[in-house]
């Protein structure tokens, strides 16, 4: 089977919707690898390797400073409602651009592709990322692949992750974190409940508790990040007329990037003393960053205020490997896996000129 061709050289948001036509669903991503990997190995300006359907490419022109511009190539999965235009392949309506990955990721990632082919002198040395198994578990991320693969790929000194922002740096990332709380009770027959000890009503304490807790607006390095602490899900109980002996509360602590993983554990089971906490998945987030050098003449040339990243993403793997990085990338992400998810093509060309002229001029 050949491979899909992918040209470079067509309008930024031309391409994007090429990118759009193609499924690329988590653990469908080998086609779209194949064409990125062809297309960046027609350049002779770049070396290039891949890892499984991860790909990088760097340039080598003894520029002093290195950055690192990243994206993901995989989607959540199309959307199931009759009439949704968050799918494949695109379509353009009322001056928008539709279609699965149209906001989540795959316009940063026709920006990346443009450039990559288009800057052969850039004044700062350019490692292109992009990688498969962004939007499932860890374990199967690409870009921890990458790192574990091919770790002097990484050596650099600033990152930017192509994620939506509607064209505004985001700094950082909160950190996120997700536990169980296990209320044990005693079974029953309902008609003599007062024989067993009901675990739901247990539940009680846990949820007020999370309920009366004031989320921490958290500054670090001049970005006030909100926190935030729920409930997410509960489940309990075995049928209408016994007594449940078991209830789990999940709870996700969305955090600032001034805590470690361990700290964040340590708020949440302070809250809850008395109950017992499992902490089940869990991920740092990462400094802004924007005292760095590179950050500020990026800022600078963005030219608005910086903001936030509320969200994890994956700046926190390049921040936990020493890399200053940032989130900067066309459309909103409040669009981001919606059945009508649509991206502006100007906002993409209006990406695109930023990031060209960041990595041309001096």
């Amino acid at each position: 089977m050949s491979t899909l061709a992918l040209d470079p050289t067509l309008d930024v948001a031309d391409l994007t919707a090429r990118l759009i036509d193609v499924d690329s669903v988590s653990g469908n991503e080998t086609p779209l690898a194949d064409a990125v990997e062809a297309l960046l190995r027609r350049c002779a300006h770049l070396e290039v390797v891949r890892a499984g359907d991860a790909v990088m490419a760097r340039t080598s022109t003894g520029a002093a400073e290195r950055v690192i511009l990243a994206g993901h190539l995989d989607t959540v999965p199309l959307p199931a409602t009759p009439g949704a235009t968050g799918t494949v392949p695109s379509t353009m309506r009322d001056g928008m651009l539709h279609g699965r990955g149209a906001t989540d990721m795959k316009g940063g990632v026709a920006v990346q592709l443009a450039l990559a082919a288009a800057v052969t002198t850039p004044v700062r040395e350019v490692t292109w990322v992009f990688y498969d198994h962004e939007e499932v578990e860890a374990s199967l991320s690409g870009l921890g692949r990458l790192v574990e693969q091919h770790r002097d790929w990484f050596d650099a000194d600033f990152g930017i992750l192509l994620e939506p922002t509607n064209g505004t740096v985001e700094g950082g990332c909160n950190g996120t974190a997700r536990f169980e709380v296990r209320l044990r009770g005693t079974a029953a027959h309902s008609a003599r409940a007062w024989m067993g000890h009901n675990a739901i009503h247990d539940a009680a304490e846990v949820l007020t508790r999370l309920r009366d807790h004031e989320p921490a607006t958290v500054t670090v390095d001049g970005l006030d990040f909100r926190e935030g602490l729920n409930a997410v899900r509960i489940a309990g109980g075995r049928a209408g007329n016994v007594i449940p002996d078991e209830t789990v509360i999940e709870i996700n602590y969305r955090f600032a990037p001034d805590k470690s993983l361990d700290e964040a554990e340590a708020v949440v089971r302070d809250l809850l003393t008395g109950f017992d906490v499992e902490r089940t998945d869990g991920a740092a987030g990462a400094r802004p960053g924007l005292d760095h050098p590179a950050a500020a003449s990026f800022v600078a040339m963005v030219g608005a205020q910086p903001l936030p990243k509320y969200g994890w993403t994956d700046v926190a793997r390049l921040s936990a490997l020493g890399i200053p990085a940032i989130n900067f990338g066309p459309g909103d992400a409040l669009l981001a896996h919606t059945d009508d998810e649509h991206v502006d093509p100007d906002a993409i060309r209006a990406c695109h000129a930023v990031l060209h002229r960041w990595l041309t001029e001096r």
